[in-house]
This record gives structure tokens, sequence and C-alpha cells, in this order.
């Protein structure tokens, strides 16, 4: 029992880690959505657009939790969530083009049509944590997703301090693509008898490393490409 519950704690901090690294340009569409409001109709939109992404995202969650029951859909998936992962590590986003909301529901809007678009990243990601739980799902994004929005500033100033932090994410990510693939059912009958487990750690390690290796070699030849070709 006491094993059974560390498990479950260490996917619920995995999930809400996961969420906060993926979900920061989720928190600046919000800011930017809701900047042009009144001080009181602000947060009427953040709380409510919040609440609306936080009920989306449980939704679709659990769907693709259902749909990686399908043969050959965990290892497309885990496949997908190796790009992810480089993708964080390598990739700058700009939302400064968001649009601007009139009202508060106009802003309700904005946030809920950005978050469908934006959350495949992070929806991937906790499901594949998840494990077929969706009582984790919920709880892991009931928890995670307020953070975000209320404490975007702080998760932001965190990141810029600690650099390494989303490098720990993006090891995490491909820790967490290798245990897909090592669950992939029509996978299994190739393993030799290993068992699940041990291939999830075997598996999930090779993932780590390479989304490290891959993060570091595109981060590197970026920056010769910017040094080589200044603006």
């Amino acid at each position: 029992m006491d094993a059974e519950v560390s498990t479950f704690m260490i996917q619920l901090l995995q999930i809400i880690w996961i969420n906060i690294l993926l979900s920061g340009d989720n928190a600046v569409v919000i800011a930017l959505a809701c900047r042009g409001l009144p001080p009181k109709s602000r947060k009427i939109g953040i709380i409510a657009g919040a609440g609306v992404a936080i009920v989306l995202r449980i939704i679709f969650t659990l769907l693709v939790v259902s749909l990686l029951a399908i043969p050959w859909l965990r290892l497309g998936g885990s496949l997908l969530l190796l790009w992810i992962a480089v993708k964080l590590l390598t990739d700058e986003t700009d939302e400064t083009n968001v649009a601007e909301a009139g009202n508060v529901w106009q802003a309700v809007r904005i946030v809920a049509i950005a978050d469908m678009v934006m959350s495949l990243d992070n929806v991937l990601a906790i499901a594949a944590v998840a494990k077929d739980s969706n009582v984790l799902v919920i709880i892991g994004l009931g928890i995670s997703i307020p953070l975000i929005v209320f404490g975007a500033q702080l998760v932001i100033t965190m990141i810029e301090k600690f650099p390494w932090l989303v490098w720990v994410g993006g090891a995490l990510l491909g820790f967490v693509a290798g245990e897909l693939i090592a669950s992939e059912p029509a996978l299994l009958p190739y393993f030799g008898g290993i068992s699940e487990h041990t291939m999830e750690l075997a598996l999930g390690g090779i993932g780590a490393v390479f989304v490290l290796v891959l993060g570091y070699l595109l981060k590197k030849r970026g920056g010769g490409d910017e040094a080589a070709n200044p603006a």
C-alpha cells in the first residue's frame, strides 16, 4: 500500500511539474487576452478563463488516456513526446500577437480557444504519466493549472533564475516517452521476457539522455548560427 501511495505521489508531482513547464505560454495568453480589461473585470476574466481551461484540459486528457489503449498509438505518442521535449529545450515562443479582449466573455473565449490549440503537448505528456489513472489526471490538472495562472510570474522568474529546471523537465519528458514505448502492448513480445518495469527504466533512461543530448546539440548549433549571422 505504501508503495502504491509513493508511486501515486511521484506521478502526481510529475504531472504538476510537466504541466507547469509546458503551460508557460498558456499563462501568457491568459494575461495578454485580459490585459485590456479594467482591473476588476481582468480578475474575473483570468479566473473564468482558467476555469474553462481546466475543464477542457481534463476532458481532452481523459480522451487521450483512452486512445492510448489502441495498439501502436503509445509508440506514436512517445515519438511525439520526444519531439515536444526537444522543442521545450530549443524553442522560444512568442505570443505577443494574441488578441486583446474588449470584455470578460470575449477574454474567456480567446483563452479557451488558445488553450485548446496550444495544449496538445500538455495533454499527451500528462496522459502518458497518468497511465490510465483518471484520478491522477483530474487531481494533477486541478492543482497545476491554478498554479500556472496565478503564479505565472513566479514560475517564469524561477526558470529565468534557474535555467537548468527546464532541462530537468526536458529529461523528465524524455523519460516518460521511453516509459510509454515500454508499455506499448504491440512491442511486448519483442522484449525477450524482460519485465515491463525493467524496460520502462531502461527505455526511460535512454529517452532522457536522447532529449538532453539532442537538445544540447541543437541549442549549440542554433547559437553558432546566430553568431555567424548576426541581425
